[in-house]
């Protein structure tokens, strides 16, 4: 979020005149290049580099100087040779631009890691232009921070003003040391991208309508309202659907609906026509999509609508060879850079479960954190829906970036697993990475505000939580990209408390050693000797959570509210007969949902020494006021509460909408603008979101 103080700033940069590429016709050039994407106006081929200008760091952000300078002024015209005259607190090499050329791939490479790329362009016109360009995190347009490519996927095209004269561009480093840049006029101002579609599979039998999303950009001044989409089959079916707004100069991933073909497919794939038509019912732009058709027992897509943002997401199915009723279902997710459709693929199917794998929101996601464990848990509530498995066996297992899933899972939500197995896994990622940055910053002022804020992260802590579960721990012994001592901390952990876990370590693994990585006999055995048990079945429970916005229960025992928010809590409770004895640590409120307890009598609660009696058949809600535990009739939701907690953070987790205001200078409404529409960019890209962006003006709590 820190980008955002920079968006008014314009850079006064320079590099030595550009006099490469190919410029359009309207430019006074008679070459013209294109893409699929629009007409190549220029390519970058000559550029300044700043290496090592940041300090990474993954709670904090990291340090960036160079940004620093942007924000306060400070940032001199770059030039080859050119030293920043600001430096870090430790550093001892000075921070100097060097002069870097593009490969005849059109590719800058070299020493890109923690640096910047500076280019420019004169233009002799002022119009509308796309910037495509690969490889970087962020790219700063004129100032204005818009997001990058960080994963190399090529889907990042940023519609913005090129203005006469001068334009900047400023590029941060991302996953890999390569970055490549050019400037296009759009084909048309508004039209559909074909990538990045999010598409169910059609399966065959399956007579309901399914959801799409299909990203449109455009490139004008105005947003665009009232868009509709029609989408047409090959053989004749057609829905129209009323769909999202697309902001001005913006790149969104707009729903639509698809019909079910009502005769038997036999091929194995289906096309359709999507229109795109404004609110006259004039056509804007149209494309053909391929539809896979599937069997429907075998490997297949699903997409449903998140109630995060209302965008369309997925999740892949390996589907029972059995048709029983209830039978068991696991969750896998899936490591970094892995599609939940070759996650799924990765498990031969079985007779006795549904196997199904969420996507993070994307294939890197959010370490299966944040909105990837909300993903994880709209899957596992969609599909129980569709499958009616039966609830008390309910797997979760998960490799590499995924194993660390099912170790944060496991922990976080320890009444929703029968059992857990994470191969290749870490538990905590600031403890896997290699780099240590963290750890260096612990000194800074605002480290431990942020370490609270990650606290529900840190899964180690946790590790009491999966008492409730059977764990089994898969690991290669040879694993160079997670180190097998991962598991093994693990193992030692869960030794000195745990009764029903198993460890293996594979001879001569390596990270991925075959399918088998994931799909072991021995763990699927595993999974098989576990249930959750009934509520009435648990007499005995330790939780910790820390936050109960993140999590809050288990069994029957909820924490509403602690004492100080971001700090661990923990409870112990233990029922006999009709008492519940219960110890608590930074606490400040509880449910004890003891209508479902089959508590023959009142029930009685002792807790800090206090005996409190409740009412058969009802739930108990304490609340601790002045140092003494008292029963209330209902929580009170003018305070903090499971549903509506904090931290920040958890304001995106339920119908985000993106405001921005009105009310200020044309400067500063443009700043707020900007601000919307590049959190919109971010949250596109990092997590296939479509968040409606609106000025102040046209909000209202009511919609």
């Amino acid at each position: 979020m820190f980008f955002l103080v920079c968006v008014s700033v314009l850079i006064p940069l320079q590099l030595s005149a550009q006099r490469t590429g190919n410029i359009v016709e309207i430019f006074g050039k008679e070459k013209v290049e294109e893409t699929n994407k629009g007409i190549i106006l220029h390519k970058f081929t000559e550029a300044l580099l700043l290496q090592d200008a940041m300090i990474p760091g993954m709670l904090t952000a990291g340090q960036d100087i160079l940004f620093w300078q942007i924000a306060t002024g400070r940032l001199e015209k770059p030039a080859a040779g050119l030293t920043l005259r600001d430096k870090y607190k430790d550093q001892t090499k000075p921070l100097q631009w060097k002069y870097i050329e593009a490969d005849s791939t059109g590719m800058f490479r070299g020493e890109l890691n923690r640096g910047y790329l500076y280019t420019e362009f004169d233009s002799p016109e002022d119009v509308i232009a796309l910037l495509d360009a690969t490889g970087h995190t962020r790219v700063y347009i004129n100032g204005v921070p818009h997001e990058g490519d960080h994963y190399d996927y090529a889907w990042t095209l940023i519609p913005f003003h090129l203005k006469k004269g001068l334009n900047q561009f400023i590029y941060t480093y991302g996953r890999f040391p390569r970055i490549s840049s050019m400037i296009l006029s759009p084909a048309k101002e508004v039209h559909f991208l074909d990538y990045d579609l999010t598409l169910p599979s059609v399966i065959i039998g399956e007579k309901d309508v399914k959801w799409g999303a299909v990203r449109v950009m455009n490139a004008t001044k105005n947003a665009i309202k009232g868009l509709n989409i029609s989408c047409t089959l090959e053989t004749g079916e057609n829905i129209v659907y009323q769909t999202d707004d697309v902001m001005a100069l913006g790149v969104r991933k707009i729903k639509f609906m698809i019909p079910a073909p009502a005769k038997l497919i036999t091929a194995d794939s289906l096309m359709a026509t999507l229109v795109l038509s404004d609110k006259s019912g004039a056509e804007i732009d149209r494309m053909v999509i391929k539809l896979n058709v599937k069997d429907n027992n075998r490997h297949y897509e699903r997409t449903f609508l998140s109630k995060i943002d209302g965008s369309v997401q997925y999740y892949s199915v390996a589907p029972s060879l059995s048709t029983d009723a209830y039978q068991a279902f696991v969750l896998s997710v899936h490591g970094a850079s892995v599609e939940a459709a070759n996650q799924s693929r990765a498990y031969r199917q079985k007779d006795w479960a549904y196997i199904v794998a969420p996507t993070n929101r994307r294939p890197f996601g959010f370490n299966w954190e944040e909105w990837g464990r909300m993903d994880a848990l709209e899957v596992l509530e969609n599909a129980r829906q569709i499958y009616k498995t039966d609830p008390s066996r309910t797997y979760l297992v998960g490799h590499s970036m995924g194993g660390h899933g099912s170790w944060y899972l496991g922990a976080t939500y320890p009444d929703k697993w029968a059992a857990i197995a994470p191969a290749a896994g870490y538990p905590d990622v600031i403890a896997y990475r290699r780099t240590g940055t963290d750890s260096l910053l612990r000194n800074n002022p605002h480290f431990e505000m942020m370490y609270r804020g990650a606290l529900a992260g840190r899964t180690v802590d946790l590790a009491l939580n999966y008492l409730q579960s059977g764990v089994y721990v898969l690991h290669g012994d040879a694993d160079a990209v997670v180190p097998v001592e991962q598991a093994r901390r693990m193992r030692g952990i869960l030794g000195g408390f745990h009764n029903n876990f198993c460890y293996y370590e594979y001879p001569g693994g390596s990270h991925w050693y075959g399918d088998h990585s994931v799909d072991w006999p021995p763990l699927f055995d595993f999974l098989k000797q576990n249930t959750i048990p009934a509520l009435t079945e648990v007499d005995n429970l330790e939780f910790i959570t820390a936050s109960p916005g993140v999590s809050s229960t288990n069994y029957w025992i909820q924490i509403n509210q602690q004492l100080t928010p971001y700090q661990h809590s923990k409870i112990k409770a233990v029922k006999h007969n009709d008492t519940i004895n219960i110890k608590v640590d930074n606490i400040n409120g509880l449910t004890v949902f003891a209508s479902g307890l089959n508590i023959e009598k009142q029930p009685v609660i002792i807790i800090d020494e206090q005996i409190i009696t409740g009412i058969k058949g009802e739930d108990i809600i304490l609340k601790l006021e002045n140092d003494e535990w008292g029963r209330i009739g209902k929580i009170d939701a003018k305070e903090k509460y499971p549903q509506r907690y904090g931290g920040f953070k958890l304001a995106f987790d339920n119908n985000v909408v993106f405001v921005y205001a009105t009310n200020g200078s044309k400067a500063a409404n443009e700043w707020y603008y900007q601000k919307a529409l590049y959190d919109a960019e971010t949250f596109l890209y990092r997590g296939n979101s479509s968040v409606d962006v609106i000025s102040d003006r046209e909000f209202s709590p009511e919609k």
